[in-house]
């Protein structure tokens, strides 16, 4: 999509309250459970206006109990609430699912962040990375998984998949805001490709001296590798709220444009 324009140093994706938030994405949802499985945007403090019956709201999580009230907890501002007990079947993926085709972002930024909600449940998004020799891999970040994890599929063309362990902050901790800025630092991601190939390759071997017929489960040859070339597509799973998706060149602490922030009520 944006391999032959110029790209500026920074390029946002998403962002809930522009006038088209969703122009670069499809979207899915569980077809089977329209109660429950749906994308809506809505005010993240008031939770207004509820979505269309049959879909309802899935409650909040509960706030640690404080003497005082938790100003600037919700935004003021609309969100994108993305809901479903089968996580896997909702979603919002750039580029967007138009047919048969490979579509690719081609963003060559080092720092991708996003700005979500703890909803109290389980989440997770994929990303797709490019090395420079054109192995791709996918990146899933996900609040249930507990070690880092490389796993590939037998189906032809299959990327690995990095499955790494995200977390939020504990209510316990009592947070300013129920709202978090994930940023990652995508060239860094690439060496974990070849790092884990490594550790499951010393368990292939052991596992080999009891069955000298199993395969091997990775190949150096499709294990992205090497130096960073760009991003190849996002996709935001439910359950959360999502208020920005954006990539830089900027170090996470530089200044960015004051929208960028969070601002409590």
């Amino acid at each position: 999509m944006f391999t032959n324009t110029v790209q500026p140093n920074i390029i946002s994706l998403f962002s809930s309250t522009s006038s088209e938030p969703l122009s670069l994405f499809s979207q899915q949802v569980d077809g089977s459970l329209a109660a429950d499985s749906f994308i809506h945007f809505l005010n993240d403090a008031s939770s207004l206006p509820p979505p269309s019956p049959p879909a309802v709201l899935c409650s909040m999580p509960p706030l640690d109990d404080q003497d005082e009230p938790n100003i600037g907890y919700s935004l003021h501002q609309t969100v994108l609430h993305i809901q479903s007990p089968t996580l896997r079947m909702t979603f919002i993926q750039s580029p967007p699912n138009t047919g048969p085709g490979d579509r690719d972002l081609g963003l060559k930024h080092k720092w991708l962040h996003l700005q979500v909600r703890n909803m109290g449940r389980e989440w997770s998004f994929d990303i797709g990375i490019v090395d420079k020799s054109g192995r791709r891999g996918v990146v899933r970040c996900s609040t249930f998984q507990k070690e880092p994890k490389l796993t590939t599929s037998p189906a032809p063309n299959a990327q690995p998949v990095l499955h790494l362990p995200l977390s939020f902050p504990q209510p316990s901790s009592r947070p300013l805001t129920a709202w978090s800025t994930i940023t990652l630092n995508l060239p860094s991601l690439i060496p974990h490709f070849s790092t884990l190939a490594g550790r499951n390759k010393l368990d292939d071997d052991e596992g080999s001296r009891h069955d000298i017929n199993r395969p091997a489960t990775f190949s150096a040859t499709n294990i992205p590798s090497g130096t960073y070339s760009h991003l190849s597509f996002i996709k935001i799973y439910a359950t959360c709220r999502l208020r920005r998706i954006w990539l830089s060149d900027l170090l996470p602490d530089s200044r960015v444009p004051w929208e960028f922030e969070l601002y409590g009520a």
